[in-house]
């Protein structure tokens, strides 16, 4: 086995070494970490991080190239939370966060923490993505509302693929992951579609009718935490758990988007190859059952899934560079030219193949 890994992470292109990794502390904390190290030590922290990165997701790609996932390998997410995401960075102190695709918004609005009546502040980055994967994974399996999280903080930091060796440290996974937990449990989460149908009279005339359909929800009303960051491993008495929300838990298994999760574990590192991965799942699946190719324009899908660059030009580099992170670990996907936009060739597969679909009062898209 060990030979054949080899093998493949020959045939995998060597500019992945060179692509940019992303500061796992930009994926969930407000502010970044202080001293900052000097050149040389940094030079060096990137070079080992990036070779460290790199060989991670060669041994991810000979993994899934080489054997065909099972249902322990599947997860899921809410295919709404794929056609409009979740912030890259921290939005900061704005009263109201949105993403628009088409004629489907997403906006989310921060919790307020009732005894000091301060705003949790709003999920962003990879960790609420990766507790999102969990979540909706939780949610499609198990059909029920209640999810239990377990005794023991490491325990379930091992289940998101984060690590408890990090310490407690404002830098740390445990320290991240607590509060991007609180920001994403006590957020209130809308979707707003524009609707619109043609209307045939018994006459024969045709009227163009305009409506619109929206969803407010709680993510997570009730639930307990027991955890104590700074002791992950220490088990507690009590477990921890969370009840989502009807309308959440409705909205996030109607139409589940599958993906494999030994890719989500090797592509964690950025809000970004996340989004793409899990979008690129669900246009590959589309592309699949119409055998017709799939194309996105730059300008669309920054809309999409980077509203946080400053221009297309900086979005589509980063898009391309995400892109080749994705194809390692995704060796059914088959992309055509990146030089417009992203383009899935009708040859791909879905990476995992799809749920039944179900019943969501909020009407979905017609494409």
């Amino acid at each position: 086995m060990t030979k054949k890994k080899g093998t493949m992470a020959e045939t995998i292109s060597d500019d992945l070494q060179q692509l940019d990794i992303e500061d796992d502390c930009l994926g969930g904390r407000a502010n970044p970490p202080a001293p900052e190290l000097p050149p040389s030590q940094k030079a060096r922290k990137k070079k080992t991080e990036s070779t460290r990165a790199h060989l991670k997701l060669m041994d991810a790609a000979a993994e899934i190239a080489l054997d065909r996932p099972t249902e322990d390998d599947a997860a899921y997410i809410a295919r709404e939370l794929v056609q409009c995401t979740l912030p890259h960075k921290n939005p900061g102190n704005v009263t109201l966060w949105r993403r628009t695709n088409g004629n489907l918004t997403l906006a989310i609005q921060p919790g307020i923490n009732i005894q000091t009546g301060d705003s949790y502040g709003y999920p962003y980055g990879t960790i609420p993505r990766l507790l999102l994967f969990w979540i909706t994974t939780e949610a499609v399996q198990t059909r029920k509302r209640r999810l239990e999280f377990g005794n023991s903080l490491a325990g379930f930091m091992h289940k998101l693929g984060l690590s408890a060796y990090t310490g407690g440290g404002p830098c740390g996974d445990a320290k991240r992951l607590r509060e991007q937990m609180q920001r994403l449990f006590n957020a209130r989460i809308s979707f707003h579609r524009d609707l619109s149908r043609t209307v045939t009279a018994k006459d024969g005339t045709t009227e163009q009718q305009h409506g619109t359909a929206w969803m407010n929800m709680e993510v997570a009303p009730e639930g307990e935490l027991w955890w104590d960051v700074k002791n992950p491993y220490q088990a507690a008495l009590w477990g921890s758990w969370i009840e989502l929300g009807d309308k959440f838990f409705r909205a996030i298994t109607a139409a589940p988007v599958p993906v494999d999760v030994r890719a989500l574990r090797a592509l964690k590192r950025s809000p970004l190859v996340l989004d793409l991965y899990a979008w690129l799942t669900h246009e590959a699946y589309r592309a699949y059952k119409s055998k017709e190719g799939r194309f996105v324009a730059w300008s669309p899908l920054m809309e999409q899934l980077g509203a946080e660059y400053n221009t297309q030009k900086n979005f589509s580099a980063a898009a391309r560079a995400a892109l080749r992170k994705v194809a390692a670990v995704y060796p059914s996907l088959n992309l055509g030219s990146l030089r417009a936009g992203v383009r899935i060739q009708p040859e791909s597969f879905p990476a995992i193949q799809p749920r039944e679909r179900v019943t969501l009062d909020l009407k979905p898209s017609r494409d």
